[in-house]
């Protein structure tokens, strides 16, 4: 069954190289399934002569937020396959989730969108603010007196955290974790061990998600207190930092994402995407766009 691999192989993020990620995945990918890349501003119009889009390291939505949303509504529409499918609650469907969950009092960083509801977070020094629809710490701020328009702004203490470290699953699965020693330096990752507490924090919004099928990575922070946050739930196209994994551990996850594959495309295709609940609603309906911090 042919694979349409979405890619902006020329994308410059800041500390990946997207390209080199890619063309190394999609090389091991093509002993298992005929496939074609193409890059984003391309997908809608391509994707109808194949069996399923694999969408990878195709950089902020922001930069093609209508030829993003055109794809998006022509596969919700037609029942395209999409892998990762197009109902998760992460950063895909934008930044409600962080308010949801802090809300319901999971361990994230606190986080609200109003400056009149400051008085619901840990009063700190300095808070960081920034736009819900942002990307790549677009618009980040850090002050210590938070405004902007209610609804358009995330606002969160500023933690000074140990380290970050990122959880990385394929379906519901764990593969592997990397963390950054050194907060200033978040792409400079090493090996992470991480503990039964750990996998069972970043497992907890795994399951959050209900994603039967997909490539998921938790990122979370180690606060002074010794306990991990939720930085964030990256669901749509996270990247993967392979070429940092030992040459067995980048192995093994190829063989489950092959095999998460092939259990997707033997999965009947929707006639059209179950109707989400809750806060995902509006995202998935098309009702608001989707938030466009998806670089991974």
């Amino acid at each position: 069954m042919p694979l349409l691999y979405v890619t902006d192989l020329a994308y410059p993020a800041r500390g990946r190289r997207y390209g080199d990620e890619d063309t190394f995945l999609t090389s091991r990918l093509r002993e298992h399934f005929p496939l074609a890349l193409c890059h984003p501003l391309d997908a809608a119009s391509l994707m109808g002569g194949f069996d399923a889009v694999v969408v990878r390291n195709s950089g902020p939505v922001l930069h093609y937020q209508e030829a993003y949303d055109a794809f998006r509504t022509a596969a919700l529409a037609t029942g395209t396959r999409v892998y990762n499918p197009l109902v998760g609650r992460g950063d895909m469907a934008g930044k409600q989730y962080l308010l949801d969950l802090t809300a319901a009092g999971f361990p994230v960083i606190p986080t609200v969108d109003d400056p009149a509801d400051l008085h619901l977070l840990p009063e700190v020094p300095v808070y960081a603010v920034k736009p819900k629809q942002g990307a790549d710490s677009i618009g980040l701020t850090f002050t210590a007196d938070p405004g902007g328009p209610a609804g358009e702004v995330l606002i969160q203490p500023r933690i000074d955290f140990a380290y970050e470290v990122s959880f990385y699953y394929v379906d519901d699965a764990f593969q592997y974790a990397l963390y950054a020693p050194d907060p200033a330096r978040r792409w400079d990752l090493v090996p992470y061990a991480a503990t039964d507490e750990d996998l069972a924090f970043a497992s907890r919004f795994i399951a959050w998600n209900t994603l039967a099928h997909g490539i998921q990575r938790v990122d979370a922070c180690r606060a002074p207190s010794g306990e991990l946050l939720l930085v964030e739930l990256e669901d749509l196209n996270p990247y993967l930092s392979l070429d940092l994994l030992p040459e067995p551990t980048r192995d093994a996850f190829v063989t489950s994402l092959v095999a998460s594959l092939k259990s997707f495309l033997a999965s009947d295709p929707p006639t059209r995407w179950p109707r989400p609940h809750g806060a995902l609603r509006t995202a998935v309906t098309g009702a608001s766009r989707p938030d466009g911090k998806l670089e991974g």
